[in-house]
């Protein structure tokens, strides 16, 4: 927010390069923590909320359009750069591979972030190309730019808690599905290598639902296309309950994939509707947090109700229920006052 993104993520990217580079040469476990754990999270830990803000400040009119194609990067990532890995060590072995990643990190996100701006304005220009302003936001009343709140002014109101609780019940429950879905698979018979296929299916539907959710959130509003993705979310994991055949769980992958593409970009983009885009880094970072303790709460809440009962039902209705109330919290986003609620 200070300084731009340039400097940032070209750090970012040495640091992962060097990250990648040395866990090719580790010899003892301390030395993997250091390496692949800390370093790995120093260096990609912020991604998320640097390269979002800075996308949203580009775009107003099509924001939630803009920000999942950009978001579409990381899952195209992970499809072009898995079986390259898997090449890579079968040619050679891991240590080689992990120090060729390590260069090709450097190769790419180093140049590529040298040439980002942190704002239009930078180069002459406005949000969406345009000459003159002409903001749209579908939380203001007079249609007119949100005020520029701070991180203390954001924490303060009701709406960033509420991003906060939405971004824990996704994570939760995307979490919860990542970790449990496969063995819940093996547990009716599915064998090892399709069970894993489950996931596959899931990551590969996200992708192009991902840009097709963010059009039609700048179609029909961000906060709707939220709600309907949330419910998707709900429907989802419900479904899984009953799954018992390969098709089902295919079709529970393709389902809760169409969720799990479209949620994200309205929600980021509705973060920039609230809160304005002057601090919007510093409370992306902020809200990430929620994320993160969703990451960590909702596999092992399903491996301690399963280790309970013998079952992921429970486990899977919990799921639902958080979902339905992040559709609820988000229907309940609005630019707040700049008095602390």
């Amino acid at each position: 927010d200070r300084y731009g993104p340039k400097i940032v993520v070209v750090a970012m990217g040495v640091i992962t390069g060097v990250s990648l580079f040395l866990t090719g040469r580790v010899d003892s476990l301390w030395q993997l923590y250091l390496t692949y754990s800390v370093l790995l999270a120093v260096g990609t830990g912020g991604t998320y909320a640097i390269i979002m803000s800075t996308g949203s400040r580009w775009f107003l009119k099509r924001r939630a359009t803009a920000l999942a194609i950009i978001g579409s990067g990381a899952g195209l990532g992970t499809v072009v750069m898995t079986p390259i890995s898997a090449q890579l060590i079968s040619a050679y072995d891991w240590r080689t591979c992990f120090i060729i990643l390590g260069v090709v990190v450097w190769l790419t996100v180093i140049p590529a972030a040298w040439l980002l701006k942190k704002e239009p304005q930078e180069i002459g220009a406005l949000p969406d190309g345009e000459r003159t302003s002409t903001p749209q936001n579908e939380l203001a009343e007079d249609n007119a730019l949100p005020k520029q709140f701070s991180l203390a002014e954001a924490i303060r109101t009701r709406s960033f808690w509420y991003f906060f609780v939405i971004w824990f019940g996704y994570s939760f429950c995307l979490h919860l599905m990542l970790t449990h879905v496969v063995p819940r698979a093996q547990d009716v018979g599915i064998a090892p290598v399709q069970a894993a296929s489950i996931v596959a299916v899931v990551g590969a539907v996200t992708i192009p639902f991902r840009i097709t959710s963010g059009m039609i959130a700048d179609r029909i509003g961000r906060k709707k296309t939220g709600i309907i993705c949330a419910l998707i979310h709900a429907v989802a994991m419900l479904w899984l309950i009953g799954a018992t055949d390969m098709w089902m769980f295919y079709l529970f992958a393709v389902i809760y994939g169409i969720g799990y593409g479209g949620l994200d970009p309205p929600v980021v983009a509705l973060i920039g509707d609230v809160f304005g885009l002057q601090r919007v880094g510093v409370i992306m970072g902020s809200l990430i947090v929620g994320w993160g303790l969703g990451a960590a709460v909702g596999p092992y809440l399903a491996g301690l109700i399963f280790d309970m009962s013998n079952s992921y039902s429970i486990a899977f209705i919990v799921a639902a229920v958080v979902m339905i109330a992040v559709a609820i919290f988000i229907s309940r986003l609005a630019i707040p006052k700049r008095e602390a609620v």
